[in-house]
C-alpha cells in the first residue's frame, strides 16, 4: 500500500509512469502500424472536429511507446493535422505517460495552439480550466479512455467503453488516482474485536464510530486510512463504510436498495478528488460522497443508497461509552504500519491538494473540517465548520422543512437528531436538556426524555471544505 501512495504522489506531481506500459508493447505497436498506415492518407481536420475517432486514438496512444517513432514528420504531420478541441482532454490525461521529451513539447504546444492557454507541464491548471469550459465530451473520447486505461488494468477498460452516453458527469473529470481496481484494497467482512482486547489503541486514537441495531463498531483511523473501504453486516444490516483520505471523507452506506445488493469496491479513480466506487455487477462507477452511479449501466435508474451517520471520536471516548463495542483488529490479512498517524502523514500535514477540483473556495482551509449534512427529499446541503460547533456545542438549523440539532462534545465528536417540536439548549455530551428544563438521553440511535419520547438521530457524516464544496458548489456555509 506504501507503493500506491507514493506511485498517487508521483503522479500528481507530474512524474512520468511510461513504466506502467511496459507489458503493453503488443498493443502499441498494433497502434503505430495503425497511424503509420494512414498517414499517407489525406487528412481533412474539420472532418473531425466533432469526434475522436479510431485514429486519433492510435496516433495519441502510439506516442507512449519508447520506441514510438515521433521523429517521423508523416506522424507529426497527422498529430497537428487532426488536433482540435476533442483532442485537449485525452493529451491532458496521456502527457504524463509520454517518455519523449521531445513528444512532450509538441503536445504542449499544440494545446497552447489550440485554447489559447499557457499552464506549461502544470496539468492541475490545465485541468482547472478545462473543468470550467463549456463540457465537451465527443463520440470516441469514452473508446480512448478505456483504451488507454485498461493498459493500466484490464479492468479499467469496462468502465469506459461505450459509456459516453450512461454519464451523468463529465467525463474528463475522471481522473486515474495511482493504482489499480482494489489496489487500496477494501476490508471484506474484518475480523472485529472485543474493546477489552484492543491493546494497540491509545485513548486519544481517532476513530469512526458507528451503530446499527444496537450493533457497536469502532474503525481506526490508522487502519481505514490503508484501506478506505469495509463491507460487512452490522446489526443484520449489508453495509460499506466508505473512507475517501483526499476529501477527509467518512460515509457509511446501506448496500441493499429495494431487494439488490450492491457488492462495492475501490475502482481506482477519481472525481474532483473523491474516489469513485464501482459495483462487481456492472463495473459501473459511483459517486462517493452522493452514494449514486455516475457512469455505466446503472445510471439514470433512480439509484442512490441510504446513508448513516458516522461519529468521529477518540477510543478512549467512544468505548467509555459503548464498553460493549467492537473494534477493528489489526490483523488484516494485509502488512501495514498501522501506527497512528502514519498513513497520509505527508498530505494530512499540509493544505495541499494531490488532485485539484474545478473550483477554489477561500472561505476556509481547504482541509478544514466541515459537518456535512444532506437530507433524503430536502433541497440543498450545509456544511458547518467544526470549530464553530466546538465553539457551539448546541446548534440548530433547519434545511429544507427539515429541523437538525447538532450535539458536539468535549472530544469535537458531532451527533445530528430531528429536534421535532423541541429546543435543546444545553449539552453534557450525555444527556441534553430543553428549555423547559426537560432532560434527554444521548445515545448514537436518538435522544430519549424521561417521560418515554424520542428524538431520531439524522444521517450525517464529516468532510475536507474542499471536498464537499466540490461535490456540492452551491452548499450553504456556516462558520
Amino acid at each position: 500500500m506504501k507503493n500506491s501512495i507514493l506511485l498517487t504522489t508521483a503522479l500528481a506531481a507530474g512524474a512520468l509512469l511510461s513504466i506502467v506500459f511496459v507489458n503493453a508493447n503488443a498493443q502499441t505497436n498494433t497502434a503505430i502500424s495503425a497511424a503509420t498506415a494512414s498517414a499517407a492518407a489525406p487528412v481533412n481536420p474539420v472532418s473531425n472536429a466533432a469526434s475522436f475517432d479510431a485514429l486519433d486514438r492510435a496516433l495519441l496512444l502510439a506516442l507512449l511507446d519508447r520506441s514510438a517513432a515521433f521523429g517521423d514528420p508523416e506522424i507529426r504531420n497527422q498529430i497537428s493535422a487532426r488536433f482540435d478541441a476533442t483532442w485537449v482532454a485525452p493529451t491532458l490525461e496521456v502527457f504524463n505517460f509520454v517518455y519523449d521529451p521531445t513528444i512532450r513539447k509538441h503536445l504542449l504546444n499544440e494545446l497552447r495552439h489550440e485554447t489559447g492557454q499557457d499552464f506549461g507541464t502544470n496539468m492541475n491548471d490545465w485541468f482547472r480550466w478545462m473543468w470550467n469550459e463549456p463540457a465537451l465530451n465527443p463520440p470516441g473520447y469514452d473508446a480512448f479512455k478505456a483504451e488507454f486505461y485498461e493498459r493500466i488494468d484490464p479492468r479499467f477498460g469496462k468502465y469506459f467503453r461505450d459509456r459516453g452516453e450512461t454519464s451523468t458527469i463529465r467525463l474528463d473529470e475522471v481522473r486515474w488516482g495511482g493504482v489499480r481496481q482494489d489496489g487500496i484494497p477494501p476490508l471484506r467482512n474484518p475480523k472485529m474485536l472485543k474493546a477489552l482486547d484492543a491493546d494497540y489503541l491509545d485513548d486519544e486514537d481517532v476513530v469512526f464510530g458507528i451503530e446499527v441495531n444496537g450493533d457497536f463498531r469502532a474503525y481506526p483511523k490508522r487502519i481505514l486510512a490503508w484501506h478506505e473501504m469495509f463491507t460487512d453486516t452490522v446489526g443484520g444490516v449489508d453495509v460499506a463504510g466508505v473512507y475517501c483520505t483526499l476529501c477527509g471523507t467518512v460515509i457509511l452506506y446501506d448496500t441493499t436498495l429495494n431487494g439488490t445488493d450492491y457488492d462495492l469496491g475501490t475502482s481506482g479513480f477519481l472525481l474532483r478528488s473523491n474516489k469513485l466506487m464501482y459495483d462487481q455487477a456492472t463495473q459501473s462507477l459511483w459517486n462517493t460522497i452522493k452514494g449514486e452511479p455516475v457512469v455505466g449501466p446503472l445510471t439514470g435508474k433512480d439509484i442512490a443508497l441510504n446513508h448513516r451517520s458516522v461519529v468521529t471520536t477518540t477510543w478512549g471516548k467512544w468505548k467509555s461509552l459503548h464498553p460493549q463495542t467492537q473494534v477493528l483488529s489489526l490483523k488484516t490479512g494485509h502488512r501495514r504500519n498501522y501506527d497512528e498517524g502514519v498513513a497520509y502523514h505527508d498530505y494530512f500535514a499540509t493544505d495541499a491538494l494531490m488532485f485539484n477540483t474545478p473550483f477554489q473556495d477561500s472561505r476556509l482551509a481547504n482541509k478544514q473540517e466541515v459537518l456535512a449534512l444532506r437530507f433524503k427529499g430536502q433541497p440543498g446541503s450545509i456544511a458547518i465548520d467544526t470549530d464553530y460547533l466546538n465553539n457551539n456545542p448546541v446548534y440548530a438549523g433547519t434545511l429544507g422543512t427539515q429541523r437538525f440539532v447538532i450535539l458536539t462534545d468535549e472530544t469535537g465528536a458531532n451527533r445530528v437528531y430531528d429536534p421535532g417540536t423541541v429546543e435543546i439548549v444545553t449539552s453534557d455530551g450525555r444527556v441534553a436538556a430543553d428549555k423547559n428544563g426537560g432532560t434527554w438521553k444521548i445515545s448514537e440511535a436518538r435522544l430519549t426524555a424521561e417521560d418515554g419520547r424520542e428524538l431520531k438521530r439524522l444521517p450525517y457524516h464529516r468532510a475536507f471544505w474542499f471536498g464537499w464544496q466540490a461535490a456540492y458548489p452551491n452548499t450553504t456555509l456556516v462558520k
